[in-house]
């Protein structure tokens, strides 16, 4: 039967069986719509990335001889919608089968569920396939907790670790040790220095000319179209792979938490976009940092690799399968009851407070922050202020590169917001002034005092802090993970209790200004 295959702008997978031997009787369609980058303001270099990772990923299909239909943004027959696109070409070719790989995103599939019932209606039938790309099934980690109210992330990592025999002695972990988290918290020492992230230039400003034409919506800034770094090509990133295996990975454990102004990257592998567009695969990734590590053992501690499995196997599986868990309803959670807008910063970088200020820029510039940025410094603050986690979602899904809503949801209104009440992540992850100065380089040039509470010149976060546990008191005292927040909270004298809470809402009402 004549068939028209469907890939998604994050499909643009090389292995997958589609692929594998050339079928005259499919069409691959491949298409930028306006559907996608208009349902939140993206950065725009995040819409370029996908955009020219889909063109190479059509070119190369066309070079293996399959026959492709590819819509640009631009293109007249594009109907800027996927069913309407697809259904209109169906009928315009005489397609009798429609195919499609298992989107990872709620909306898409049901959007595509959809739309594969209409076809029926007019005698088209339609099949799925899976993407070939995940360690876990949709529903694993739904079943691994089966009869559990919240997620434990050491059980699923463990279990993950065993199912694909990572870093593994028959059943045991390969050191006697599963996790290596307490190693992997260092701060960067002053004088430290650190390679150069590879970026792998090219030039998009025909990408970059249409957006503009179109006035698509965009958000951040791509200061040289000419320049674009991010690898958006299967040979781009396994070049990117090998960099950070030889030159960043013999320090990424000691340094994952760490911020600096100084350094956007450090020691991050900046791979997530590559495998979120399904260019590299997870296993391929793990594969060639282990095997790395076993070459070069007396350079390269344990600790640095299993603190980058853990996010791989078991972090990264983790988000998606809490995702397809929990949704629809999960992106409709706000446990705290949060309702404050998201300040007018979070869009500029416009603000006194250095971390916030560094980590917000260098999202604007390089569509990218770590995830320490993500979770302690930006969510932390939406946090500690309250923030709808509908005005965050939508900012983290359209600042990141790597932000498609499988990963990005259950990090942000779980992990960082809370708003689960503690399905994804066990406590509220916020922190005073006192973690971000331990981490990072921030607070020694910064507007404010780290070490004041109170009064002018006090660092927004030390008050702000326990204003969010004093005003959450219902729902975070019995917490045990909250551990001596409470008790240290009631040992103070009361004055200070109200010094504090003053100073907070103080704050709170002239947000926009901090």
């Amino acid at each position: 039967m004549p068939t028209l295959r469907l890939i998604l702008g994050d499909q643009l997978n090389h292995a997958h069986a589609w692929y594998q031997k050339k079928d005259n009787h499919a069409t691959y369609l491949l298409m930028e719509m306006r559907q996608e980058t208009d349902y939140v303001a993206h950065h725009i270099q995040k819409v370029v990335a996908f955009f020219a990772a889909m063109r190479a990923f059509g070119e190369s299909l066309r070079e293996q001889g399959h026959r492709v239909i590819y819509y640009t943004l631009d293109d007249p027959q594009n109907q800027q919608s996927l069913p309407d696109t697809v259904s209109k070409l169906i009928q315009e070719e005489s397609f009798d089968h429609f195919e499609y790989q298992l989107p990872d995103e709620w909306r898409l599939d049901q959007q595509l569920k959809t739309l594969s019932a209409d076809l029926h209606e007019i005698g088209v039938s339609s099949q799925y396939y899976d993407t070939e790309h995940f360690l876990s099934g949709r529903t694993e980690l739904a079943e691994h907790f089966k009869g559990r109210k919240t997620y434990v992330l050491e059980s699923f990592y463990r279990m993950m670790r065993k199912k694909h025999n990572v870093l593994m002695d028959g059943n045991e972990p390969l050191t006697g040790q599963w996790n290596y988290d307490a190693d992997n918290r260092k701060s960067l020492p002053k004088k430290h220095q650190w390679p150069e992230p590879l970026l792998v230039e090219k030039d998009v400003s025909e990408i970059v000319a249409m957006l503009q034409k179109a006035e698509v919506k965009t958000i951040g800034r791509l200061k040289d179209p000419t320049k674009f770094g991010w690898a958006t090509t299967r040979q781009e990133g396994l070049k990117v792979l090998d960099y950070f295996v030889k030159n960043l990975l013999v320090h990424f454990g000691d340094y994952q938490d760490a911020m600096t102004p100084e350094g956007w990257a450090l020691y991050h592998s900046r791979l997530s976009f590559l495998m979120n567009a399904k260019l590299l695969h997870p296993l391929e990734v793990i594969e060639a940092v282990v095997e790395h590590w076993q070459q070069n053992q007396e350079a390269i501690s344990f600790s640095q690799i299993e603190g980058f499995v853990r996010q791989i196997i078991g972090w990264r599986e983790y988000m998606r399968g809490g995702y397809w868990a929990k949704m629809p309803d999960y992106a409709t959670l706000n446990k705290l009851n949060h309702t404050r807008s998201l300040p007018d910063w979070y869009w500029t970088g416009d603000t006194k407070m250095h971390c916030l200020s560094h980590a917000i820029g260098q999202s604007l510039d390089h569509a990218y922050a770590h995830h320490i940025q993500r979770l302690m410094v930006t969510g932390n603050f939406a946090l500690l202020a309250g923030v709808h986690p509908d005005e965050l979602d939508a900012w983290y899904l359209g600042i990141y590169i790597d932000a498609i809503e499988w990963v990005e949801i259950t990090n942000t209104r779980g992990m960082s917001q809370f708003a689960d009440g503690g399905i994804v992540g066990t406590k509220p992850y916020v922190s005073s002034a006192n973690y971000i100065d331990k981490m990072s380089h921030y607070c020694g040039s910064c507007h404010y005092d780290k070490k004041k509470k109170t009064g002018e010149g006090a660092c927004p976060f030390n008050s702000l802090y326990w204003h969010f546990y004093d005003r959450h008191r219902d729902t975070l005292e019995k917490n045990p993970r909250v551990g001596m927040v409470y008790p240290t909270w009631k040992r103070m004298k009361e004055e200070d209790q109200k010094a504090l809470l003053r100073q907070a809402e103080d704050y709170l009402e002239v947000i926009n200004d901090l």
